[in-house]
């Protein structure tokens, strides 16, 4: 298969970057989640919290992704 540097582009473009994971206190979780949710969301991409779960030591873990918004 030949790869083309335009078609390489158009794939980096449309990439969506790697979740962000947090690890916080319960509280600075929920404070943390609604900040990010509440923002205004940069290049139509819309950010959303997942995979929140409470570990053994109490604190939450959860992860932030940006997808593209619908039009």
């Amino acid at each position: 298969m030949l790869v083309r540097p335009s078609g390489l582009a158009d794939r980096i473009s449309t990439a969506q970057p790697a979740p962000e994971r947090f690890t916080l206190p319960l509280d600075a979780a929920r404070n943390k989640a609604r900040e990010i949710i509440n923002r205004s969301a940069p290049s139509r991409l819309v950010p959303v919290v997942e995979n929140w779960r409470q570990l053994p030591d109490g604190q939450i873990e959860f992860t932030v992704r940006c997808l593209p918004a619908a039009d």
